[in-house]
């Protein structure tokens, strides 16, 4: 327990003076001619090994660079974690690099998630549900925000969010558990639950979910898919960070009594049964920290990586031998059936142990090339193929 702590506290200095090493966002116009080679060299991304026929840049550096969010009109918003910021970035030429990066707001709590509905943008703090209006038309002079939603909860243990829109056009916000392992009365903690835009009618959409910092929904079935990640401290191998989908409401996903929907927890287990819970569609391994998953719509990639899912693995950070710091991609049937999980995009761990990055998001451009957000290195990656 002791050999753990020592890491955790290891890696939460490191995360900490990575994401303090720019205190203003970079202006990412820097990034044209022969810069582009510079922050290549930088983020020493000739380590990353993709497919053959992809290929890996800078799309921009933005500090702590978290969940992200884009707009009809091409805004990329990113929210992040370690600092108070929620910051815009514009590709203004449309020639697929950046070319500025604006904040937006500041002096806020842990402001990971952001979402983008009919010109305003909202953003999830601890607490919080905020939004700035007609914010596309004020980038350079931002309003400040107007509080939508007050009331969740405000630990900071898993209080990070991310948020998104659904279909049904309800704001989904998830809410961790407050711990490693617990069983909280309020059923508002280890959920997922959705609002109107205005922040009325709130509630709970999911159960028993540790805590999820990535959902979207499929492109056919238009059912809710999430990432959950597992519990700490029953080994390095138990339990599975997991991948689930909630085609209907008050699902129950097993969260603190079941996990990777076989292995009953040890304290809180006792007298449940793993099949009174939804089981994961696919284990992803244990500790990977697998957080923002998107599906794959555009018309870039070959036609195999089509309706496909694709998990940013942020990485472990309490594992005697690291694992994740990558993006994945777990292959699925026409019938929505996970059959494999593959490495997509890796080398964030390098083989001998160095870390020099940690995949966050994952967003997809209009021309079908994949947006990487990287917290460690504070940088957003653009990831295209060509034949």
């Amino acid at each position: 327990m002791i050999k753990k702590f020592v890491i955790f506290i290891c890696w939460s200095m490191v995360f900490i003076s990575c994401a303090g090493k720019k205190s203003a966002p970079s202006k990412a116009s820097t990034i044209n001619g022969n810069d582009s080679g510079s922050l290549y060299s930088k983020y020493q991304l000739d380590k990353i090994k993709l497919p053959k026929g992809f290929s890996i840049s800078v799309y921009a550096e933005v500090p702590n660079a978290r969940s992200m969010a884009y707009s009809p009109s091409g805004v990329l918003y990113v929210g992040n974690r370690a600092g108070d910021k929620v910051y815009a970035v514009t590709d203004n030429n449309k020639d697929g690099k950046a070319d500025n990066v604006y904040v937006l707001a500041k002096g806020l709590n842990m402001p990971n998630g952001v979402a983008f509905k009919n010109g305003d943008l909202y953003i999830a703090t601890v607490s919080e549900i905020l939004k700035l209006t007609n914010i596309e038309s004020r980038l350079a002079n931002p309003p400040a925000p107007e509080i939508v939603y007050n009331k969740f909860p405000k630990d900071e243990h898993h209080g990070w969010k991310f948020i998104a829109f659904g279909p049904d056009e309800k704001l989904y916000v998830p809410v961790g558990a407050p711990c490693n392992i617990c069983e909280k009365k309020n059923p508002v903690y280890s959920s997922i639950t959705r609002m109107n835009e205005d922040g009325t009618a709130m509630e709970v959409f999911a159960h028993g979910i540790r805590n999820t910092v990535g959902f979207t929904w499929h492109p056919v079935t238009k059912h809710l898919w999430f990432t959950d990640n597992g519990r700490d401290m029953m080994g390095d191998d138990l339990p599975a960070d997991e991948l689930n989908t909630a085609p209907n409401t008050n699902m129950h996903f097993g969260f603190p009594y079941c996990h990777q929907g076989n292995t009953l927890d040890p304290e809180f287990g006792k007298g449940k049964k793993c099949e009174d819970y939804s089981a994961p569609v696919q284990l992803l391994g244990a500790h990977v920290a697998a957080l923002g998953i998107r599906f794959y719509t555009g018309n870039m990639f070959p036609s195999q990586y089509v309706n496909q899912a694709f998990i940013a693995e942020h990485g472990s950070w309490n594992r005697s031998s690291p694992v994740g710091y990558k993006v994945s991609m777990v292959t699925l049937d026409s019938n929505g059936k996970a059959l494999s999980k593959t490495d997509f995009a890796n080398g964030w761990l390098q083989p001998n142990g160095i870390v020099i990055g940690r995949p966050v998001d994952i967003q997809f451009l209009p021309n079908g090339a994949m947006l990487v957000s990287d917290d460690y290195s504070g940088a957003i990656y653009k990831i295209e193929y060509s034949k």
